[in-house]
């Protein structure tokens, strides 16, 4: 007791000696007078050089830096491209507010396109379009990673998920020394790489290699990190394993091992859990069963999920046994050529069960379908990825990227469904089961070629796309249907389905740039695609007599094939300046759809043009505010099970049929936003905007018998309409280790969808709003706390019923804390509690989940002992109300519950010959 009252009191005092500073002026330019915007102004501790604050002068040159220090004295610094560097002492112990005036910058001798704020060590250094933070200048605890030190960067913000942002701007990707680090999840790098090998984090705008090659303008409103590593540390290797076993027979296994040699990267990693997890959630609180209230999610099975190379792992309904192997491999042979290449496999066991209750709406009545289904599906699965890159001059590029897949998986699936009139009358029931078989390939690739001419962004690019797949399903499926209709009949279905699906395609694009003038270009392309694709349905009813399935169902099978070209000549102005950018393509959309049915011999051969337009306008108007608008239309090809028209009933309850004459759709979307961050008060406001609207919207058309067995087909409508918006407000402040910040979310939706039911044409407007409020609260190795609540509504109007209008609403509440003292202990409780708005009865319209961790972090906090308890209360429920065009759906799944489970994680890692957690071991500044 008297220990936990020293440190309240030791925690009281640093509030009350730290005082709170303001120093204010006006940057010019000495020989024109000119007010400097975007000038770099930051203080540092004059005893030991520490950071204490930062901020950047606005448009007029002003400029207001704010912190909270203990120090008597500053040193006060003022950058800017091009101009020398000012320095400046400040005594705080005479006071703590200091107007400095008008600061004129000299112009200095050598202009260059950075300059260094500080030294050889600078904290921060300023290019044009780069902001770089220098690693050794952010004390951390020990053995901290590079999440955490990205948390002590000034205008960077790492939310509970992981989530980073850069001065208000969302950063989606991560790469180590120019390179992607295992995949595309900056995740994987945020929470693996350690902090003691890095040097440098930059912070650009993000751009396609082909626009880092070609110098063309990234997207300035989305940032890339780029970690650099110490060139003496960039020879070694780190690793961290984890081993876990719990009551219920649950358990976890991980591993990640990571090798570096120069220009030479290796990474493996490997996972086996029965616990809904990928294997790498990368938390350092729960490890792998990840934390529970990621974006306010409705439906909580644990774990988590990461992404390489644009393929998921992890995640999904009910539970889960996974196991994943993978190996990725990067490396440089000089400067010209380059290879990143990466394996995976994955097998999945998933155990599902889902409980459904339907209203139908019909123009003139209503009735209600019930169903519960459970499954069992086995999934095999290697993915394969490669990237080779050569350069034969500074010039040229020639990239190729193939990509190849195979699955193989079998699933049992059960279900049993019936259907009620509106006085919840029985009319219908059915039975199935079936055993189906899965083989599937796929193998794609791209061939990029790019030639650059001079300096100035003149190029010529080319490039060729195919892609080959394959897939082959083998059913056996069983169905009993009972009508209740008068005289009781039954109805029996015992077939084998044999169905094999193939597509090919192929795109070719060529794009030339000139330039006109000093950032104003001319590009003129054309862009080539075809696909094909190719749905042979084989259906074999049983023959009684020899017990196998040799009768031929002509009626329920199909031979069918479809082809789709698309041409879009186009051409376009672009100017790419540092406050305008401005784009516009105009051009031709030529789409031409080519059906045949082998088997009814009916084919179908239409060419269809459309504008092909895009435009796109930002304004920087300060160096943190902007606004933007784009415009873009396309058009879209239906599926082949859309098209082809053939019966299926493996529903026997709901009967699908596809339609050989539908057309291409066509949509033309609008998007505008506007962001404004305010450097010195640490805070944002960013909203959003944009609608589309469909013409040729391929919807659903149902009809429904009076023995309510529904019969669907597709049709193409115009009138659809898709918009959403959004704002928000966020505001941090940090001050000698204590962090306080909140941001307030409201985000809406409108949806208009145009359908039919029974052959009547119906209109569905749906609204929904979404407010929601983040707080976060923390004192550097003390605590952190995170409550946040989320309220969405949603309101559905029909106008195929009369005053019937449906909505409901839900709300959630979350806090996440961790504390971390004492000292080597970390504890962790994550509760989300969710209310779910007018659901059916029997249905829980609550859910409350809590996970709990203890962990203890020993061997020099190389190894950490863990105790974890998922859904402590056991009261986590997986509910879900869906409101669809002409029904409302309640839904039930099975998922995860309440486990226990003990771990230990041990760590390795060497770099330059030593052992970065033995060395320069330092506790961070309060």
């Amino acid at each position: 007791m008297k220990k936990i009252f020293f440190a309240v009191l030791c925690l009281a005092g640093l509030q009350l000696t730290a005082q709170t500073f303001e120093i204010s002026g006006r940057i010019t330019d000495t020989e024109t007078n000119l007010a400097l915007e975007a000038a770099t102004v930051y203080a540092e501790n004059s005893a030991d050089s520490t950071l204490v604050s930062y901020t950047i002068s606005e448009k007029d040159g002003d400029f207001i830096l704010t912190g909270n220090t203990t120090a008597p004295n500053l040193n006060l610094f003022i950058s800017f491209t091009g101009f020398q560097l000012h320095r400046q002492s400040i005594n705080l112990s005479e006071k703590m507010v200091h107007s400095l005036g008008t600061i004129r910058l000299q112009e200095a001798d050598n202009t260059l396109d950075e300059v260094q704020l500080v030294g050889s060590r600078a904290p921060i250094t300023i290019k044009r379009d780069t902001l770089e933070f220098n690693a050794g200048s952010f004390a951390t605890r020990p053995d901290a990673n590079l999440e955490e030190l990205m948390k002590k960067l000034p205008g960077v913000e790492v939310d509970i998920q992981g989530n980073i942002t850069v001065n208000g701007k969302p950063v989606s990707r991560i790469l180590v020394d120019g390179k992607e680090f295992f995949g595309n999840d900056p995740k994987i790098a945020t929470r693996n790489l350690p902090k003691e090998i890095i040097d440098k984090i930059q912070v650009t705008d993000t751009k396609t290699r082909a626009e880092e090659f070609t110098g063309k303008a990234g997207n300035p409103d989305d940032k890339t990190i780029n970690i650099t590593l110490q060139k003496d540390k960039n020879k070694g290797y780190f690793a961290r394993a984890t081993v876990g076993g719990g009551t219920n027979d649950r358990y976890e296994m991980s591993g990640i091992g990571n090798y570096f040699k120069d220009k030479f990267r290796v990474s493996v990693l490997a996972s086996s859990n029965n616990i809904n997890s990928s294997g790498f959630s990368f938390d350092e609180v729960f490890d792998m069963m990840g934390r529970n209230a990621r974006s306010f999610s409705f439906n909580s099975g644990g774990g988590g999920s990461f992404g390489i190379n644009g393929m998921n792992f992890g995640g999904g309904a009910g539970i889960t046994k996974a196991e994943t192997a993978g190996l990725n491999l990067v490396n440089e042979w000089g400067k010209t050529a380059e290879l990143n290449a990466d394996y995976f496999f994955g097998r999945n066991d998933t155990e599902t069960m889902t409980v459904v209750e339907r209203e139908n709406l019909l123009p003139d009545s209503r009735f209600f379908y019930n169903s519960t289904s459970s499954s069992n599906l086995v999934n095999d699965s290697h993915r394969a990825n490669a990237r080779f890159e050569y350069k034969p001059d500074t010039l040229t590029r020639i990239s190729f990227a193939p990509r190849f897949s195979s699955n193989t998986g079998y699933s049992n699936r059960s279900n049993s469904a019936a259907s009620s009139n509106e006085n919840r009358e029985l009319v219908n029931s059915t039975e199935t089961i079936d055993d189906e078989y899965l083989n599937s390939q796929s193998f794609s690739n791209r061939l990029d070629v790019i030639r650059r001419y001079g300096s100035r962004g003149a190029y010529s690019q080319l490039n060729f796309t195919n892609s080959h797949q394959r897939q082959e399903n083998d059913n056996y499926f069983f169905s009993e249907s009972r009508f209740f209709a008068g005289e009781e009949t039954v109805e029996i279905q015992d077939q084998f389905i044999d169905e094999d699906q193939k597509e090919n395609e192929y795109s070719i694009g060529a794009t030339q740039r000139f330039v006109m003038a000093e950032k104003l270009f001319l590009d003129a392309s054309y862009n080539f695609s075809s696909t094909n694709s190719n749905n042979t349905r084989y259906v074999y009813d049983l023959d009684q007599e020899t017990n196998s399935y040799s009768i031929f169902n002509d009626l329920l099978s199909s031979d069918f094939e479809s082809k789709s070209f698309k041409n879009i000549p186009n051409v376009g102005v672009n100017y790419e300046g540092q406050k305008w950018r401005v784009g516009s393509e105009i051009g031709l959309l030529n789409t031409t759809l080519e059906n045949t049915n082998f088997l009814q011999d009916v084919p179908f051969d239409n060419t269809y043009n459309n504008l092909f337009l895009r435009a796109n306008v930002r304004y920087e108007i300060a160096r943190s505010k902007s606004v933007y608008l784009n415009y873009n239309s396309d058009a879209g090809i239906p599926s082949i099970r859309q098209l082809q028209p053939v019966v299926n009933r493996t529903n026997p309850l709901n009967i699908f049929v596809g339609n050989p004459d539908l057309r291409p759709t066509f949509t033309q979307t609008i998007r505008g936003g506007y962001r404004n961050y305010d450097f010195s008060k640490r805070s944002g406001f960013f909203s959003y905007a944009s609608v589309t609207f469909t013409d040729n919207s391929i919807v659903p058309v149902t009809t429904t018998g009076a023995d309510l067995v529904r019969t669907t087909t597709y049709a193409n409508v115009d009138g659809a309409i898709n918009s959403n918006a959004g704002a928000s407000y966020s505001k941090q402040n940090k001050k000698d280790g204590r962090e306080f910040s909140y941001r307030l979310g409201l985000n809406g939706n409108y949806d208009r969808n145009i359908g039919f039911t029974n052959g009547v044409q119906f209109r569905a407007d749906r609204y929904t709003v979404r407010p929601s409020i983040n707080l976060t609260y923390g004192i550097e190795d003390y605590f952190s706390i995170n409550p946040g609540y989320q309220l969405a509504f949603t309101e559905t109007q029909y106008d195929i019923i009369a005053n019937r209008n449906e909505n409901f609403t839900n709300h959630t509440v979350s806090l996440e804390a961790t504390t971390f003292w004492p000292k080597n202990f970390v504890f962790g409780n994550d509760i989300s509690y969710t209310y779910f708005g007018n659901v059916s009865p029997g249905f829980d319209n609550t859910a409350f989940l809590w996970n709990i961790s203890l962990g203890y972090k020993f061997l020099n906090d190389d190894a950490t002992l863990k105790i974890k308890v998922y859904d402590m209360l056991n009261e986590n429920v997986s509910t879900q109300r869906i409101v669809g065009d002409d029904f409302i759906q309640d839904t039930q799944n099975l998922i995860l519950r309440r486990y226990a489970m003990l771990s230990f994680t041990y760590k390795l890692s060497k770099f330059g010959g030593k052992d970065p957690n033995q060395s320069g071991r330092r506790m961070m500044r309060m």
